[in-house]
């Protein structure tokens, strides 16, 4: 059951990525700069709060130097790319294990 998870927010994630990709590239392409929308800007629409918010609770729950060494640079990357790259490995994490070479069923 988890691994059918793993798979469906995996497959789920890849698609947002690449429909992100392709807006990200069409706005790219109007304004004729190359923009991407980052991680920031996208906490800042799904989450109450937004990015302070978000620190907020990551330096009162976990640590404050975490914030500064790791989400300050999480924040800032494309989140078409993140989106994309996170569902692959949750795609990887939850793909079948393969049959073993050589193994017949019911002998």
């Amino acid at each position: 059951m988890l691994k059918f998870l793993a798979r469906t927010l995996g497959l789920l994630l890849v698609a947002a990525g690449f429909v992100g990709l392709v807006i990200d590239g069409a706005r790219s392409i109007v304004n004729n700069v190359i923009s991407f929308t980052s991680v920031d800007s996208l906490v800042g629409l799904v989450m109450p709060g937004g990015v302070p918010g978000l620190q907020s609770r990551v330096t009162t729950g976990l640590s404050p130097w975490l914030w500064d060494a790791l989400f300050v640079h999480l924040l800032q990357l494309p989140a078409s790319v993140t989106a994309f790259f996170i569902g692959a490995f949750l795609l990887w994490v939850g793909q079948k294990s393969a049959e073993p070479i050589g193994y017949l069923a019911g002998r």
